[in-house]
């Protein structure tokens, strides 16, 4: 009996890698087929949210301008003027206006 005991504890100890091979074999397989804690999945949403952020940073920039330029249209008569001379393509009485396209 102590010798098959003796090759049972042999045998365990030559093979203990397996279930650790085993069980790290099985957490890989989760993380990429589960669809909840997908590493793909995952690395989507970190997209999505990069081109989010991005969206915002051009979306404040814009306003931002949008912002300034309604200010100088708003305290100037000048800047007026001149939008209203580009956007329409008004002119003096006294001027010649060219337009390039």
């Amino acid at each position: 009996m102590t010798k098959r005991l003796k090759r049972a504890s042999f045998w365990i100890r030559r093979r203990s890698h397996i279930p650790l091979i085993l069980i790290g074999g099985l957490m890989i397989a989760v993380l990429f087929f589960d669809e909840d804690t997908s590493i793909s999945l995952n690395m989507a949403y970190d997209r999505q949210i990069y081109r989010l952020k991005e969206e915002i940073k051009q979306n404040r920039d814009s306003a931002a301008y949008y912002r300034s330029q309604r200010e100088a249209l708003v305290t100037g008569t000048h800047d007026l003027e001149h939008l209203a001379r580009e956007q329409y393509h008004m002119q003096r009485p006294t001027e010649d206006v060219f337009i390039l396209k």
